[in-house]
């Protein structure tokens, strides 16, 4: 699925979780780098300049190739309405759990309007302008900025929005630099039209926006409390945000309070991470999380002309390299939390971070991705604008480099505790301990997937359609949230249970040059099961071998032990003993286990609730399978291991 879709179809209601037991570490990056400078680092509005204003100086800067496509994407907007949101479409959310409709509405009118801004500002010729006024006129008149899924953060609640408290989301803060950079490259035109048309912008932006951020203690930037773990919506808000307060803002001591409270809240964000940078939302979310960081980097440095900059900082550089260690092959990234299998990744950006950072290898990801995956096109999706603009004036230079990308063999994540492997020959394995109570959680504490040449053999079947059940009471209704559809135990007819204290213990991590494994005691991830000890290891043979063993010890006789397969592969369970997983090129993969100790049973997942359509979506269309081992013998003490070979 591409990035686009993925973004399109992810919830952005927010839930703060936890790092694999991480806490605050007060870092404060940025504070530091920027120190008491920002004032008089700043450049000023009248001069800060990021892009060209005039369609001559794109044409110097850009090939006409682009700039043709630019002007494509904004005639195919010309003829069509922006289209109001009606008040039964913003209540479909609470009646009957859709977001959908409203979010479509919103994102298309919002996609049309920049579309033609850029349109306009390219060929020069005032056959936008009007049709730029009519769609800044009906995003000024809506109720809210935002979409109908995160209206709850107003103190009336979900359903429609209270004008009189405008409240700051995703998509408000995406709307607000939108309007910003279509004053900054088209607002002298509209001044033809309309002397009302600038001052309407500016006026709504402050009043949506920038007003409401200088008290605001939004549950997205920790309520008031300075060590809450953030998620991806802090740095994805401050780099809209930044980009809104910097052009449309024209006090420069109000501009730089804007610059001051995005480093603190962006630093927050870092500060809630670990020390390896990963990312516990997942691949998908990355590209929102520490892309948005980056994000936020690139405006602080272009603002400041390079004196607040943190490129050269460790951790910064960890961060970034996240999204290429968990790259599997193809579009396929490790699909942990609320993540979709396949992402096409916004190439470009990754290598403009690469190359910020010194990361070679960086750089070569994000050139492969842009040639193999993006198939040399520079747009990638219907949010974070300012981080397209900045792409424009990159993609020449990576659509010249070819240097070769190789994925890494070994990575491990002692903050999310993660580690991903693979063998000489074309297995990969990933496993995660971490608890129950992260970002996007699934219930997934020792899952482990198998991919084959690319292919997935043993999966993590992801998320489905958001919903308003995908964040509310019933998230654990959905059976892809669940233990039970993950690749872990049932206990005594026990899943496992979300929430930080149902937990992997005893985590370890080894490596040597012929193995690579993870260790950890899963049985806290269960209540009450009258286990005392199950351990797991996750081992990776580099001689060709996955292996995967289970040591359980119980006071009492354990009556149920099945271990759950989850599979898009028709597998032959009808030999004892072997499970035989069938891929495309007509090749199979085994798993061995102990036939005298389980019976296999396999059965097709039935998908029929809205949220499945999502799951349809990102597997292909393809049957999902899950296969279970049940225990024949009733002991209180066994080790138990499968092994995964070609």
């Amino acid at each position: 699925m591409k990035l686009t879709s993925l973004l399109s179809s992810m919830v952005f209601l927010l839930i703060i979780g936890q790092q694999a037991h991480a806490q605050i570490t007060p870092r404060n990056l940025l504070q530091n780098a920027a120190g008491d400078q920002v004032s008089t680092a700043l450049i000023p509005q009248s001069r800060w300049k990021p892009f060209p204003q005039k369609a001559a100086d794109w044409r110097e800067k850009l090939p006409d190739s682009l700039i043709n496509a630019i002007i494509k994407n904004g005639e195919a907007s010309l003829n069509k309405p922006f289209n109001n949101i009606p008040a039964t479409v913003a209540l479909e959310f609470v009646r009957t759990g859709n977001r959908s409709h409203y979010e479509a509405l919103s994102f298309a009118k919002r996609q049309q309007l920049f579309d033609m801004v850029l349109a306009e500002t390219v060929e020069d010729k005032g056959r936008f302008t009007d049709h730029i006024v009519d769609g800044i006129w009906s995003v000024c008149e809506e109720s809210f900025w935002g979409i109908n899924a995160h209206m709850g953060y107003q103190k009336a609640g979900p359903g429609l929005p209270d004008v009189e408290e405008p409240t700051v989301d995703l998509f408000a803060a995406e709307t607000a630099a939108i309007m910003a950079w279509t004053d900054y490259f088209v607002g002298p035109k509209l001044e033809k039209i309309s002397k009302l048309i600038r001052p309407r912008i500016r006026y709504e932006t402050d009043r949506r926006i920038l007003t409401p951020m200088r008290a605001a203690k939004y549950s997205w930037m920790g309520g008031g409390n300075p060590n809450a773990v953030l998620n991806n919506w802090a740095p994805w808000i401050m780099a809209n945000y930044l980009a809104a307060g910097l052009l449309l803002e024209n006090d420069e001591a109000k501009r730089a309070d804007i610059v001051n409270r995005a480093i603190k809240i962006t630093d927050q964000y870092m500060n809630g991470l670990g020390e390896d940078g990963g990312c516990d939302e997942g691949p998908g979310y990355w590209f929102a999380a520490g892309a948005a960081v980056f994000d936020v980097l690139n405006i602080l440095d272009d603002a400041t002309g390079g004196k607040v900059s943190i490129y050269k900082e460790p951790f910064t550089q960890k961060m970034a390299s996240y999204i290429y260690k968990v790259h599997i092959a193809g579009a396929h990234f490790i699909p942990v939390a609320d993540a979709h299998p396949e992402i096409v990744p916004d190439g470009v950006m990754i290598y403009r971070y690469g190359k910020a950072i010194a990361d070679a290898r960086m750089k070569a990801f994000g050139s492969w991705s842009f040639h193999n995956l993006q198939h040399n096109s520079v747009s990638n999706g219907p949010f974070q604008r300012t981080r397209q603009l900045y792409n424009f004036f990159t993609a020449e230079e990576v659509k010249a480099n070819n240097d070769q990308f190789t994925d890494v063999p070994d990575a491990w994540f002692g903050d999310i505790e993660m580690m991903i492997s693979r063998t000489n020959n074309g297995l990969f394995v990933a496993a995660h301990a971490g608890h129950n109570g992260e970002s996007h959680n699934h219930n997934d504490v020792g899952d482990f997937m198998v991919y084959a040449d690319g292919y997935p053999v043993i999966m993590d079947v992801g998320s489905g359609t958001y919903t308003a059940r995908t964040f509310g009471k019933q998230r654990y209704d959905l059976w892809f949230n669940t233990s039970a559809y993950h690749n872990v135990p049932l206990i005594n007819g026990r899943q496992q249970n979300n929430g930080k204290k149902f937990t992997a213990a005893n985590v370890k991590y080894d490596q040597t040059k012929a193995t690579a494994s993870l260790t950890m005691d899963i049985g806290q991830a269960y209540p009450a099961t009258g286990v005392d000890i199950l351990q797991r290891k996750v081992a990776a043979n580099k001689n060709g071998k996955i292996e995967i063993t289970d040591n359980f010890k119980s006071q009492y006789p354990v009556k149920q032990f099945d271990q759950f397969i989850m599979t898009i592969c028709p597998t032959d369970i009808s030999v004892p003993g072997k499970l035989l997983f069938g891929l495309p090129n007509g090749k199979t993969v085994t798993m061995d286990y102990d036939a005298s100790f389980f019976d296999a049973k396999q059965e097709k997942v039935n998908l029929t609730t809205p949220e499945d359509e999502g799951i349809k979506s990102n597997w292909h269309r393809k049957d999902i399978y899950r296969i279970t081992l049940s225990n024949k013998i009733v002991t209180n003490i066994k080790v138990v291991k499968y092994v995964i070979h070609r």
